[in-house]
């Protein structure tokens, strides 16, 4: 606790440079097509969750969507050539479902999506950026919702495995590294639970998140096996999954406080990981949900051991976390009895916020996030596959063009977290690369475009034309030792 507490008090940001870090160190910057692409009905592309659910205005808080969103879509080589000026060596980036089975039932590839990838792809490369494919960024194709209940159906588990065999088939040769599932936990508990995201169901939250994490478990297990068995020997790739976890720090020396900040830990984290690296879901998880936890059979647990080439992590702030008695209730966070704290014990700030009210500037808990999944999990390789801060879109509105690139906060959260994840790998974790989110201001989800999360700021009242802001310049001279 004391670590943190002087963490919390020292405002200052440390300089950091690229030889803070190994020389094969991959820098990148992360996007998901649901967010930047636009072009729903283009292309032979069904529609997706997200495409239906942001037809109810009442879910965006803009009441916005994803039709056109940034139009990265007709726009690929432009956002690309910046990206490759800028200096990054990677991309993460999503493939939609959609694009290559508009049905999702796997019963014939639309060409028309797998050749929008693959000049994406090539063009990358031409650009001399690596790519790194994530196959499910939330956007499931509608008719897998609406014809066998999406994630809530076993079914889906094969569909995912014909997809991912699908885009192993066509992209395989060129992308090395394969994302899975991104940020599972989303899906389950604000998609299945909280009913806040696609496809907004929220009829039985007692259950149904967990049984669509486990779906979705089961999911990237089978994925990793088409792989294993069919590709990685001659395309010699990398398949990992992707989670999200806000760090946990006990908000006093109590051992409640301790156990409830473990317990936080164990329901983010752990929830997909011990059951591939220890067989099983955890056993707080067990004893606080019971038979709402599905159980895993031998098969199950056979095909998700050991089932991730790397682990890759999503990690935006931290809470303080304390024990509080609530009743035993199954929604997902009632059943952990604990409380995000925004102060310390004693009075003082986690940490400055940024635009959205969940996210807190806490350099330190990522490096502490960074060193428990090195240290549980015997020591795997990790990517940070996402981490960025957002801005206020009305705010940024009062000012002229030129101030609203001047973006100074993002860069200081920059300079923080990447210095947590330098002193990461010196304290032993084995982390080999960093994707700032996001290449591009974009979609926010259910908070449509209200926050921006760019390093590149996107005029949406201006044919979406592309500024880089100081962030993006900042990183431009880190990546290249200026």
């Amino acid at each position: 606790m004391e670590n943190a507490r002087n963490d919390v008090r020292d405002g200052a940001v440390k300089e950091i440079s690229r030889t803070d870090f190994p020389k094969d160190f991959v820098f990148g910057v992360a996007t998901s097509c649901y967010q930047i692409e636009g072009a729903r009905s283009e292309g032979g592309k069904g529609d997706n969750i997200w495409d239906v659910f942001s037809e109810n205005k009442d879910n965006i808080r803009d009441d916005s969507n994803g039709d056109v969103a940034v139009d990265h879509y007709h726009r690929f080589k432009e956002d690309i050539e910046l990206m490759a000026k800028l200096g990054f060596g990677a991309y993460r980036f999503s493939i939609s479902w959609a694009r290559i089975f508009p049905d999702g039932l796997g019963t014939k590839v639309n060409e028309e999506g797998v050749a929008f990838y693959n000049n994406l792809i090539n063009f990358m490369l031409e650009k001399g950026i690596q790519p790194y494919a994530t196959l499910y960024h939330w956007d499931l194709p509608y008719n897998l919702h609406s014809s066998i209940g999406g994630w809530l159906s076993d079914k889906i588990v094969d569909y995912f495995g014909m997809y991912a065999e699908a885009c192993f088939a066509s992209f395989g040769d060129r992308v090395k590294h394969w994302i899975t599932i991104n940020e599972p936990l989303q899906t389950a508990v604000n998609g299945y639970g909280a009913g806040i995201f696609a496809p907004g169901i929220c009829t039985d939250a007692t259950n149904e998140p967990y049984l669509a994490a486990h779906h979705q478990l089961l999911a990237h297990a089978a994925a990793y096996k088409v792989y294993e068995e069919k590709f990685k020997a001659r395309q010699g790739g990398e398949v990992g999954l992707v989670l999200d976890c806000e760090w946990a720090e006990a908000f006093s020396d109590k051992p409640e406080d301790e156990m409830a900040a473990a317990r936080r830990l164990d329901f983010q984290l752990g929830w997909y990981l011990d059951p591939i690296f220890f067989g099983d879901y955890p056993e707080t998880m067990r004893q606080r949900l019971g038979d709402h936890l599905p159980k895993l059979s031998e098969k199950d647990r056979e095909h998700l051991r050991n089932s991730v080439d790397f682990v890759g992590l999503n990690h935006y702030t931290t809470r303080f976390i304390s024990h509080v008695e609530t009743p035993r209730e199954i929604h997902f966070y009632q059943v952990q009895e604990m409380e995000r704290n925004e102060t310390s014990k004693s009075g003082e700030a986690i940490g400055d916020r940024a635009a959205s009210e969940w996210l807190f500037i806490v350099p330190w808990g990522l490096k502490k996030t960074l060193n428990y999944i090195s240290r549980k999990y015997n020591n795997p390789k990790i990517y940070v596959t996402e981490n960025g801060m957002d801005e206020e879109d009305s705010e940024l509105e009062k000012l002229q063009l030129h101030e609203r690139l001047n973006d100074t906060k993002r860069v200081g959260y920059f300079k923080g977290y990447l210095a947590a994840v330098s002193q990461a790998i010196k304290d032993g974790a084995d982390v080999r690369g960093y994707f700032a989110w996001s290449f591009l201001d974009n979609f926010e989800w259910a908070q449509g475009y209200t926050k921006r999360f760019g390093l590149v700021y996107v005029d949406y009242k201006n044919g979406l034309t592309r500024h880089p802001k100081a962030s993006a310049i900042w990183f431009s001279h880190f990546l290249k030792g200026e």
